[in-house]
């Protein structure tokens, strides 16, 4: 089945097909060039030796060394055919993808998580609008350039009973940690031990004189 929806994925898409292969559970994965999202999803939906009318997610990818960053990847399930693909495509910061909700209506928030999260635009959605952040917040937080401490504070201010932003600040300031010698960071613990190891041995010498005494 795998080998056959390839074959004819290759005849009837040439012109979209960049590259198409078996993944290591036998799945069929497609790259697919940018322009080819809506006929390529069309097709795979609708066309009878596939029939894969299930959108079980759509996931993005960030990788900044490419020049077009952003990957998206479709995936698709045929309950007819008990199969699974899926299509990758890529685009930059700046230029907007295809929606697919004209072809699968459940690919609504799973684009708009994208928008939120990657910052990558969608043509033709009908309410692009972040989904899990909040809609005043800056930024797109799993792009790689974003910073794990975000730009600002978001908290429930009890006083004024609503959500404040504020600048952020860090509850502790950088600290240089020296750990070539682990023993030496706990001075404490060095004197406790050594007193301890004192005592047991003055407490074994003292026995050992006693049962030379005997």
């Amino acid at each position: 089945m795998a080998t056959n929806m390839i074959k004819l994925v290759q005849e009837c898409l040439p012109k979209y097909l960049q590259l198409a292969r078996l993944t290591h559970q036998k799945e069929v994965e497609l790259c697919i060039a940018p322009s080819g999202v809506l006929p390529v999803m069309n097709f795979l939906k609708n066309h009878q030796q596939t029939q894969f009318t299930n959108i079980v997610d759509i996931a993005g990818l960030d990788v900044p060394a490419r020049q077009n960053r952003f990957e998206i990847i479709y995936n698709l399930l045929s309950i007819k055919q008990n199969a699974r693909v899926r299509v990758r495509t890529y685009t930059d910061e700046l230029t907007p993808i295809d929606s697919v909700t004209s072809v699968y209506k459940g690919a609504d928030w799973y684009e708009r998580e994208i928008w939120d999260m990657f910052g990558v635009m969608f043509t033709g959605h009908h309410d692009l609008r972040r989904i899990l952040t909040d809609y005043g917040f800056e930024g797109h937080p799993f792009r790689k350039d974003f910073p794990l401490t975000g730009y600002e504070e978001v908290r429930y201010d009890e006083e004024e009973r609503r959500v404040v932003y504020e600048p952020l600040e860090l509850p502790q300031e950088f600290r240089k940690f020296e750990l070539a010698s682990t023993w030496e960071q706990f001075p404490a613990y060095n004197t406790q031990a050594e007193e301890q190891a004192k005592q047991l041995d003055a407490g074994g010498n003292e026995t050992k004189n006693d049962s030379d005494k005997k």
